[in-house]
This record gives structure tokens, C-alpha cells and sequence, in this order.
């Protein structure tokens, strides 16, 4: 399965995978993530608990970084 949240214009949507892109994981192995920003997110993980979690806070900041560009308007090009 995929995520596809559609955003207004390509500036838009770097600016959100550069906000959104993982750090490295603290624990070895546990999970991975990978974003991109025409294309497939996916994930891993060892476990069920780890792979909820990670998508849970993946959310939570998508909804952050959504909601901040909507208040703060499009981007002006440099």
C-alpha cells in the first residue's frame, strides 16, 4: 500500500519531504523509512509495535506540516 498526500506545487512538496524526512533510527535494526516525494513511501520494521508507532508519528507530523504551510501560505521562490 502507498501514501499519497497531494500538495500544491512541487516547491511544496520538497519543502514538506525535507521537513519530513526520517533521522537515523536511535536502535539498529528496528525499522527503516524511505520517502520520496513522486513515488512510494515505505517502511519496515521488525516488529508490528515499532512499524504503528513509526507511522503514528509520520502522521502527526505530516498534520504539522501541513497545517504551518497553510497558515503561512505558498512559498515565495527565491
Amino acid at each position: 500500500s502507498s501514501l499519497d498526500v497531494p500538495f500544491p506545487s512541487s516547491r511544496e512538496a520538497n519543502i514538506a519531504l525535507r521537513s519530513l524526512s526520517p533521522d537515523r533510527e536511535p536502535r539498529k535494526g528496528g525499522i527503516s523509512k524511505e520517502l520520496t516525494v513522486s513515488g512510494s513511501t515505505r517502511w519496515s520494521a521488525d516488529e508490528a509495535r515499532i512499524l504503528r508507532v513509526s507511522v503514528d508519528s509520520f502522521l502527526d507530523h505530516l498534520l504539522l506540516v501541513l497545517e504551518t504551510m497553510e497558515m503561512f501560505g505558498s512559498p515565495v521562490s527565491q
